[in-house]
């Protein structure tokens, strides 16, 4: 039984198949909209946090990092270890290959907090690595926010640290037992972002990682136009000329 409604000097029958298309279709941008729209709710809660995580420092003392919330600024006292550095490879900066440098700061109760000290040019040549040394100090006070290791992308996959290769070690999205294992000694769970004010640091243009919350909306918006163009499409196909029962 097809469905046949007259419309002035036309007929509004659509097929049954294109029809069927169309609703499948619709109801599948509707749902990607839906979970892009959901994604970029989650994207600004992050965001949120990393703002709220601005407002103070607070102390660790003898806390680990992973007892206070992700993105807080934290201040943690101990001594940089600048013989035993790692170079994250596969970092970009406005486009620019690079690296983030990883420098362990032992703690008084013989743990290790890394820090990232921030992005370095790639020099052009891998066995050229960017000067990244860093002067001995006595005990300093490192402020910066907690994260966690940066995960790898689609394009990207994981290496740990060469136990062979000399210091400062290249590694491509290690673990953090990958990194302990190299560096000997405990690691905490998650690592330090140094601040962009503090010295000794390089490129740090901190923010969470992932695309904006915008992104993930626009790309809402994007299916659901989809969806209403196809809908559009569908009713304009479907009127054809006639007269009803010709």
């Amino acid at each position: 039984m097809s469905i046949r409604i007259p419309i002035g000097s036309r007929v509004f029958a659509p097929s049954w198949f294109f029809t069927a298309l169309t609703v499948l279709l619709c109801v599948a941008f509707f749902f990607l909209g839906r979970w892009q729209w959901n994604r970029g709710e989650l994207r600004q809660a992050e965001y949120d946090r990393f703002a709220a995580g601005a407002e103070q420092v607070i102390p660790l003392g003898s806390r680990s990092v992973d007892q206070v919330q992700r993105f807080q600024r934290v201040s943690v006292v101990g001594h940089l270890d600048p013989d035993h550095q790692f170079l994250l490879d596969n970092r970009s900066y406005q486009g620019r290959p690079g690296f983030d440098v990883l420098t362990p700061l032992r703690r008084e109760d013989g743990r290790a907090v890394m820090v990232d000290r921030g992005w370095v040019p790639f020099s052009g040549l891998r066995d050229r690595l960017p000067g990244v040394a860093l002067e001995a100090h006595d005990a300093v006070t490192v402020v910066g926010r907690v994260d966690n290791l940066p995960v790898p992308g689609l394009a990207s996959g994981r290496a740990a640290p060469d136990p062979q290769a000399r210091w400062p070690k290249i590694t491509a999205f290690p673990s953090m037992v990958q990194l302990s294992a190299a560096l000997g000694v405990p690691l905490e769970p998650q690592i330090i972002l140094l601040d962009p004010k503090e010295a000794d640091g390089y490129v740090r243009d901190w923010h969470p990682p992932g695309m904006e919350p915008i992104r993930h909306w626009s790309y809402a918006v994007q299916w659901w136009s989809f969806a209403v163009v196809l809908f559009v499409l569908w009713a304009g196909f479907s009127l054809r000329k006639g007269v009803p029962g010709s």
